[in-house]
C-alpha cells in the first residue's frame, strides 16, 4: 500500500456537527480526502459528475501529471519506453511490474506467437458480418466470444493459468483485429507466422495477400511499436474505468475487455483519432483556413468541434502527442509522402497554441491529433484507427483488471446519485388515466 494518512485529518462541519475526514497521501505526494465512511457517519454523499475529483482505487501501474505534462508506467517515463522498448516489453512491464530480461522477453515472445491463432470455428463468425461492418463491432464481439472457446479463466484463480489467459488474449486480439479488417474489405485472412515478431505479424496479416506480397519495412515495425506503446495505458480513463467496473462484478477477463473496447469506441475517447482525420479531410476539402476553423471552434453557436485538442487531464502539451508528431514526420519522410492533411494539422496547431482563447483553456494537441495522419500514410483505413488504439491499450486494461482482482479493499462499483425526479404520486388505474 502506498497511501499514507497524514497526521491531521480534515474537518467537515454540517449543521453544527463536525466530522473528521482522514487525508491520504500517495507515492507522488498527491492528497485525497478519504470519504469512504462519509455517508455512514454523516448521511451525506459527494456530488462529482464524471468523477473529475474522485479517486476510485489505488494503482501502481501508471502515473499522469497533467499540469507538468508527464506520463510514466511503473516509474519509467513514456519517452524512455517509446525510444528504447518494443511494445511487448512495455506490455510485460505493465502486466508483471518489471521490464523483462532477455530470457523473459524471449519466452514471452514465443508464447505470444504460439497462441496467436484463433480457434478455426471462430472464422465462421467473421463471415456472418456484412462486408463493410465497422472493425470495432467485430472486435468487441469476437473478444467476448473468446470466453466460449477458452473458458478456463472462469474456473481458475491459478496465477500460471491466468498468465496464459492474459498472453493468449494479447496475442489473439492482434489476429482478430487484422481479420476484422480483412473481413471489412472482403479479402481472405492472412494467418500469423511463427517467424515474425508481434508488430511484424500484425502488419503482415493486415497488408499481405495471395496476390500481393507485403514488404515488412523495419521503420514501419518501429513506428508500429511506438504507436502501440503511447496508447498502452493512461490511468483511469473512460475505457479503463469501464474495464474495472465490469471486473468489479467478477465478470471474466474477456467480458471486461470487450466492455472496454465498446467504451473506447466513443468519439470523445478512442474514436477521436478517426474523428480528427475526418475533420482534417473536411477542412482540406472545403478549403477552410486555420483562422476560419479556430473561429468556428470558438463560436458556441456553431456545432463544429475541434477534434484532437484538449484533454481531461493534461493542462499542458500531451507528452504522447509530442511523440506522435515526431513519429508522423519520420514516417512521411521515410515513405516520401506529401500529405496535405499534415499541412492542415500543422497550421491548426501553430495558430491554436498562439491564440489566447486556447492558451487560457489549456487546449493543446492530444495523442489523437497526429496519429491518424501516420496511420493513413502506413496504409490503415480510417475505420481501423480506433482498433489500433484498442490493440495498444489492451495490456493496460489487462493490468488494471489483474490489479483489481488482487485488491482486497475493492468493492463492486456502485456510484450514488442525486435524485431530481417526481417525489410521490397517487396511482391512477389504467381505465381512469386521461
Amino acid at each position: 500500500m502506498s497511501l499514507k494518512p497524514i497526521d491531521k485529518p480534515a474537518e467537515l462541519t454540517v449543521e453544527g456537527k463536525s466530522y473528521a475526514i482522514p487525508i491520504l497521501q500517495d507515492a507522488m505526494g498527491n492528497r485525497a480526502l478519504d470519504i469512504r465512511t462519509l455517508r455512514k457517519d454523516s448521511g451525506l454523499i459527494a456530488f462529482d459528475p464524471g468523477f473529475a475529483s474522485t479517486a476510485v482505487c489505488e494503482s501502481s501501474i501508471t502515473y499522469v501529471d497533467g499540469e507538468k505534462g508527464l506520463l510514466s508506467h511503473r516509474g519509467y517515463s513514456i519517452e524512455d519506453l517509446t525510444e528504447n522498448c518494443t511494445f511487448i516489453e512495455v506490455a510485460y512491464l505493465l502486466l508483471h511490474g518489471v521490464l523483462p530480461n532477455r530470457v523473459q522477453r524471449e519466452k514471452f515472445s514465443q508464447l505470444l506467437n504460439r497462441h496467436s491463432m484463433i480457434h478455426e470455428d471462430m472464422s465462421t463468425f467473421f463471415r456472418g458480418y456484412p462486408e463493410g461492418a465497422h472493425p470495432m463491432v467485430v472486435l468487441s464481439a469476437m473478444v467476448v466470444s473468446l470466453s466460449a472457446f477458452y473458458p478456463e479463466i472462469e474456473q481458475s484463480a491459478d496465477r500460471e493459468e491466468l498468465d496464459m489467459t492474459v498472453t493468449r488474449l494479447l496475442s489473439k486480439l492482434r489476429t482478430i483485429a487484422a481479420f476484422s479488417y480483412k473481413k471489412s474489405v472482403g479479402e481472405p485472412f492472412v494467418y500469423p507466422s511463427q517467424k515474425l515478431s508481434y508488430c511484424e505479424n500484425f502488419l503482415n496479416m493486415m497488408f499481405s495477400s495471395p496476390v500481393s506480397d507485403y514488404k515488412i519495412e523495419p521503420y514501419l515495425v518501429k513506428a508500429m511499436n511506438q504507436l502501440l506503446i503511447i496508447h498502452a495505458d493512461h490511468e483511469q480513463n473512460a475505457s479503463t474505468a469501464t474495464v474495472r467496473q465490469v471486473g468489479s462484478t467478477r465478470a471474466n477477463l474477456y467480458a471486461a475487455i470487450s466492455a472496454g473496447i465498446c467504451a473506447l469506441w466513443g468519439p470523445l475517447h478512442g474514436g477521436a483519432n478517426q474523428a480528427v482525420i475526418e475533420m482534417l479531410q473536411m477542412i482540406h476539402r472545403d478549403g477552410l483556413s486555420a483562422e476560419t476553423v479556430l473561429e468556428k471552434a470558438k463560436n458556441k453557436a456553431d456545432p463544429f468541434r475541434l477534434m484532437g485538442f484538449g484533454h481531461r487531464i493534461y493542462k499542458s502539451y500531451d507528452p504522447r502527442a509530442k511523440i506522435a508528431k515526431k513519429i508522423c514526420y519520420t514516417i512521411l519522410d521515410k515513405m516520401n509522402v506529401q500529405d496535405p492533411l499534415l499541412d492542415v494539422a500543422i497550421k491548426l496547431e501553430e495558430k491554436a497554441i498562439a491564440d489566447p482563447y486556447f492558451q487560457d483553456r489549456h487546449l493543446y494537441p492530444n495523442v489523437d491529433f497526429y496519429t491518424g495522419i501516420t496511420y493513413r500514410a502506413m496504409g490503415f483505413p480510417t475505420a481501423m484507427y480506433t482498433v489500433l488504439f484498442a490493440l495498444g491499450r489492451l495490456p493496460g486494461w489487462i493490468a488494471h483488471w489483474l490489479e483489481l482482482r488482487q485488491d482486497a479493499d475493492q468493492k463492486i462499483y456502485r456510484p450514488r446519485q442525486l435524485y431530481v425526479g417526481a417525489t410521490q404520486q397517487n396511482f391512477v388505474p389504467l381505465e381512469k388515466r386521461p
